[in-house]
């Protein structure tokens, strides 16, 4: 029983973890292009749809994730003002997005594996 608690909390945290990496990188991305007014707020909103469209891919299948992420990065960034990014500028970066935040979340999942013997 207390491993099922364990792997529930566990899997809580890598949840929790890959939203404030995709968060903190989407501030980073509206602070790069100059955006104005509450960043805070705009990368919540970028990071919410972003990890809906990975979160949606990854039902479907692993590499739905790196398609249906930088779609919806792609989709909310369009309804925000003044960040001076191209179509094709806004997927590319998006893709680096998700990939980053899912490739650190990923990293993160095995060293704590590895630590406790799972893997060896």
């Amino acid at each position: 029983m207390i491993y099922r608690m364990v792997t529930l909390v566990g899997a809580v945290l890598f949840v929790v973890l890959l939203f404030c990496l995709l968060w903190f990188l989407c501030r980073q991305f509206l602070s790069r292009h100059n955006a104005s007014g509450d960043l805070a707020d705009r990368a919540m909103v970028l990071a919410t749809w972003t990890f809906a469209g990975i979160s949606v891919g990854l039902v479907f299948a692993v590499v739905g994730a790196f398609l249906l992420g930088p779609w919806a990065f792609h989709r909310a960034l369009k309804k925000q003002p003044d960040v001076g990014v191209s179509e094709g500028a806004a997927v590319w970066w998006g893709l680096g997005i998700v990939a980053t935040s899912l490739f650190a979340t990923v990293l993160v999942a095995f060293l704590v594996l590895y630590s406790v013997g799972a893997l060896s």
